[in-house]
């Protein structure tokens, strides 16, 4: 078992470094994206897809950085398990170095017994030695991981920073642009009246169809659309739709061209923005914490609706966290429902929830 653990952790480091340069490297892109989305002609565009890249970029960072020191912590361990038994070893190998020759050649029982000895010797030296390299191996192993895990973790800081910084950006720009095209003036009073009249979200979505005008915009099912956030789909939630569980501060997107039927609070659902992608249906999402899009507003596939709730993690707690980025305490979620005229349909008709 020793030796199995010993290979396990000689052979993790190489993986567990890659993962890390391999994310390292997407944040650095995420990083000249920014810096190109401040100037970018469509910036809105250009943040949204820079806020995506830092997220992914961060959820690799995270998995590379818990996993180097996941396995520097192993061999800490085991050094400090088997200390009785490497004290021993540095203890045999020293005192063979510091033996003279003429010692190891001769015995106080005559030669016999000094040939006997030497045999003994001459068997043990190369199994000492050859532990000696796999403890000298297992140490220099520790030592890249803990240079490794100091570089990932400034970099995750930095990546941290820069999301946080292009999250800001892409609020602002998305305050000073100038109005979408407009499909339909809502109207505060009426969207007041159905919301006090409703009893369940499928009252409301049903009287909010009817109160707006028809799209001529067509979008069947089966079009293997992209979830609104990135994260992973929760079990049964007991619900028509599908709860998506996902990092703090996520970004939520259009995952196809829709015009803005409802965002506000609604019943016991929190925040909701209600799409229109096409005739009679609907994509709702509850769960948001900042919106950014209006009632009656068309936009296009991919354009930012608003941000979950939440503080992300710091890189102390990234380092504590077992498990996958979005299963801890700190996760959010996003609910997710299709309606296809009055009835809740399967989302995995529309989405691909792989």
């Amino acid at each position: 078992m020793k030796i199995a653990a010993l290979l396990f952790c000689l052979a993790s480091p190489l993986a567990a470094q890659q993962e890390a340069v391999d994310a390292a490297a997407q944040l650095q892109a995420a990083r000249v994206q920014l810096e190109a989305a401040e100037s970018g002609r469509d910036q809105i565009k250009a943040l949204t897809a820079t806020v995506q890249a830092y997220e992914a970029g961060l959820v690799a960072m995270r998995a590379g950085v818990r996993d180097i020191t996941l396995r520097e912590a192993a061999i800490a361990d085991d050094l400090a398990a088997r200390r009785s038994q490497v004290a021993q070893l540095l203890g045999a190998l020293s005192a063979i170095s510091r033996t003279p020759r003429q010692v190891t050649l001769s015995h106080p029982q005559g030669p016999q017994n000094a040939a006997r000895a030497g045999m003994l010797l001459a068997d043990m030296t190369p199994a000492l030695q050859a532990e000696a390299t796999a403890l000298r191996t297992q140490m220099d192993t520790a030592s890249a991981l803990r240079a490794a895990r100091e570089t990932a973790t400034q970099t995750l800081q930095d990546g941290l920073q820069g999301a946080q910084t292009a999250r800001a950006a892409l609020g602002q720009a998305i305050s000073d642009r100038t109005l979408l095209p407009m499909r339909f003036d809502a109207d505060p009073l009426q969207t007041a009246l159905l919301i006090a009249s409703a009893e369940t979200l499928q009252d409301f979505s049903t009287s909010l169809a009817a109160e707006v005008p028809n799209t001529e915009t067509t979008l069947a099912a089966a079009a293997n659309l992209p979830l609104p956030v990135a994260g992973i789909v929760l079990p049964d939630n007991g619900r028509p739709g599908i709860t998506i569980a996902a990092a703090p501060r996520a970004l939520v997107t259009t995952p196809a061209p829709a015009t803005i039927l409802f965002q506000g609070p609604l019943l016991d659902f929190g925040t909701v923005v209600i799409l229109e992608p096409s005739t009679d249906v609907l994509f709702i999402l509850a769960g948001l914490a900042d919106v950014f899009v209006q009632s009656g507003e068309i936009l296009p596939a991919g354009a930012p609706v608003g941000l979950l709730g939440g503080t992300p993690t710091g890189v102390d707690g990234i380092l504590t966290e077992n498990g996958s980025s979005f299963t801890g305490q700190a996760q959010q979620t996003l609910y997710l429902e299709v309606r296809d005229g009055q009835a809740a349909v399967n989302p995995d008709a529309w989405f691909a929830l792989e």
